[in-house]
């Protein structure tokens, strides 16, 4: 069965993807680095995203790029550690030239978060999860 999963990412111009990601807070493994491709590492685990210049991306998934300004294809969620961190994310965001399309909210009475889509309509989904809070079942 499968050791490793990661994520493979369509992005108009590498450089500028990576840009706007390093500038929220993310890492990269600079030894995978070409200049159609740079591997981003998420989380505590390193969880690899992969930014692939949308040309080299549609020579191996053999099919179009979704329009990411009418659709989107995949939601990615990520948790945060408390609800100022979710907060200062989207300010990071926001100043590094993402889009903040749900402003940070409470859901639930559990959990607090809010989603952005990044340079290229990429949506992202950040979570704060205050399990002490989650309803318990009678």
């Amino acid at each position: 069965m499968a050791k490793q999963i990661w994520l493979n990412l369509p992005v108009k111009n590498v450089a500028k993807a990576k840009d706007f990601f390093w500038k929220i807070g993310f890492s990269f493994n600079e030894q995978h680095d070409t200049p159609n491709s740079t591997c981003m590492l998420v989380g505590e685990g390193n969880f690899v995203v992969m930014l692939f210049e949308d040309t080299l991306f549609e020579s191996f998934s053999k099919n179009k790029i979704t329009d990411t300004q009418s659709s989107s294809e995949v939601l990615i969620s990520i948790d945060a550690e408390s609800a100022a961190e979710v907060d200062e994310l989207m300010e990071k965001v926001t100043k590094a030239g993402g889009t903040v399309f749900a402003p940070p909210a409470e859901s639930q009475g559990w959990m607090y978060g809010a989603a952005f889509a990044d340079l290229d309509g990429h949506r992202w989904n950040v979570l704060y999860m205050d399990f002490s809070k989650l309803p318990q079942e009678n």
